[in-house]
């Protein structure tokens, strides 16, 4: 398989090569309101055993060494940041990186074109290998214009590489920061570095960025706008339905064809208010390139280890330096925040979180038919909750005794934060949902109340510093002795009431 089928995200109409590998990688780039800007693309890699789903972790300070023709002895330098990377083939690079900066590096198929300077060993100590540039990139630049600025400083050279079948690897890249700058860096013409400024952050594959961006002038008529109506001798014509303003949208899987439709789905996005919303967003987007393994490779050649010819979609949320991904072995969207990584102590490793190679999936079927009694039905069910006391999952607000923040300064509760008190059956035990934090209900004991207590704490929990007392016809949720919720007392209704049922 090896041997047969090379690196991917072909153009097939370019270049004539094997066709059972003729894939395809598709990215994008949103931006929202906040400031932020989200990276996105999908992976499609022709050999089956690619392994992208394996993710890279690389520490500050790390010693390279290029990779040339005559061995590692190409540039060398030190990583000034750490970076996250999908990897290929138990390489050190792969098809995406994230460093913790928030640059990221994109590298997209570019047969028929890419071509590397030719090697001259006089020149050893600035080459390296095509992945040298992606970590030379990743471990050295926390902004486009550093990268653009020192370009020269080296020379990209082709480098054979067995555990790629020996083949060459004909890339470009796409490269972002926070700030929104973003270009394309295609080395053609045996090592003459072009770059240009991505129309809306789009990429595919071959040709040539300059052809794409000619290409988009014969598409001029798209609009998200629909058709207006047309009457001709007495026949009133009107839109099918929605969509119409993109009739002509082409379809099919081709480079130009998806660069097309990245570059109107793009254009067209809704507003978005953080990069949280532009992550999903850029995530449905690309839903529209997913591509099924049998669309692309006869069913006589269809691989016996993959699942799909879309291996793994990431975004990347620049501002926040979060990498987010699923895979083709389970369509479940992870995370790895930099932010939480201690790029100067952490060792390098490759995280495979795809070992089951299985697509997870939530039954929430027990829940619907009345299991109120398994925990797991209760999460991600807006407004439920599992409760300890009651053992079962409940909708806290209907189950529980309403507690309003108090403010001190007023003596009122003026505040929308709230907490819900519920009550066991046996009244041996009360739980409190807070309205910020209603996944973590805290558990109080009932308390002896002797009769003719002015102040009498009815539950506690002491190791939370937590507890409930009435005073003065009104019940009072103490945190560290200090008044936070209350509730005012009453016979008909409220935790009087509750406390009161037999």
């Amino acid at each position: 398989m090896k041997n047969s089928l090379q690196v991917a995200c072909l153009f097939s109409l370019f270049i004539v090569i094997n066709p059972l590998i003729a894939f395809a990688c598709t990215g994008i780039s949103l931006k929202a309101k906040d400031g932020g800007v989200v990276v996105a693309r999908t992976v499609e890699w022709a050999l089956s055993d690619a392994q992208h789903n394996k993710i890279m972790i690389v520490p500050r300070q790390k010693t390279f060494s290029g990779q040339t023709p005559d061995g590692y002895n190409g540039k060398k330098w030190t990583g000034k940041y750490g970076f996250v990377s999908l990897t290929a083939y138990g390489q050190a690079y792969g098809p995406d990186g994230l460093n913790e900066e928030g640059l990221y590096v994109g590298v997209y198929y570019l047969p028929g074109f890419a071509e590397y300077a030719v090697y001259e060993s006089g020149k050893a100590d600035i080459s390296m290998s095509v992945g040298d540039f992606m970590q030379w990139m990743l471990s050295s630049f926390k902004t486009v214009s550093e990268v653009e600025q020192s370009l020269d400083e080296i020379i990209v050279v082709n480098v054979v590489n067995e555990e790629f079948g020996g083949a060459a690897l004909p890339f470009h890249f796409k490269i972002s920061d926070p700030s929104g700058e973003s270009i394309v860096i295609e080395i053609v013409n045996h090592g003459e570095m072009k770059v240009y400024k991505p129309f809306l952050g789009v990429i595919t594959n071959s040709p040539t960025y300059d052809w794409h961006l000619t290409n988009l002038r014969n598409y001029l008529f798209l609009s998200p706008e629909p058709q207006n109506n047309l009457t001709i001798d007495n026949f009133n014509l009107t839109p099918l339905g929605g969509g119409s303003g993109f009739m002509g949208l082409p379809g099919d899987f081709t480079p130009p064809s998806r660069f097309i439709r990245a570059a109107a789905f793009s254009a067209s996005a809704r507003p978005l208010e953080n990069t949280t919303e532009a992550v999903f967003e850029a995530f449905r987007i690309l839903d529209n390139f997913n591509i099924p393994l049998g669309s692309l490779v006869p069913v006589s050649h269809i691989p016996g280890d993959i699942v799909s010819a879309t291996q793994i979609t990431t975004a990347s949320d620049l501002k926040e330096k979060v990498f987010y991904y699923h895979t083709m072995w389970n369509r479940e969207i992870r995370k790895i925040d930099l932010k939480q990584i201690d790029f100067s102590a952490v060792k390098e490793q490759v995280i495979d979180d795809d070992q089951e190679k299985s697509n997870r999936t939530k039954d929430i079927t027990g829940f619907l038919i009345g299991d109120v009694q398994n925990p797991a039905n209760c999460i991600g069910l807006k407004g439920y909750a599992w409760s300890v006391v009651k053992n079962q999952c409940i909708r806290f607000a209907e189950k529980g005794t309403a507690f309003f923040a108090y403010n001190p300064k007023t003596g009122a509760s003026d505040s929308d934060e709230f907490a819900y008190v519920v009550i066991s059956d046996d009244k041996l035990k009360a739980e409190v949902f807070f309205s910020f934090l209603t996944d973590k209900p805290i558990v109080m004991d009932a308390q002896h109340v002797t009769e003719g207590e002015i102040m009498p704490v009815l539950f506690e929990n002491r190791t939370e510093l937590l507890k409930i007392r009435f005073y003065k016809d009104v019940y009072q949720i103490l945190y560290n002795n200090e008044v936070r919720f209350i509730h005012p007392w009453s016979s008909a209704e409220g935790l009087g009431y509750e406390l009161k049922k037999p």
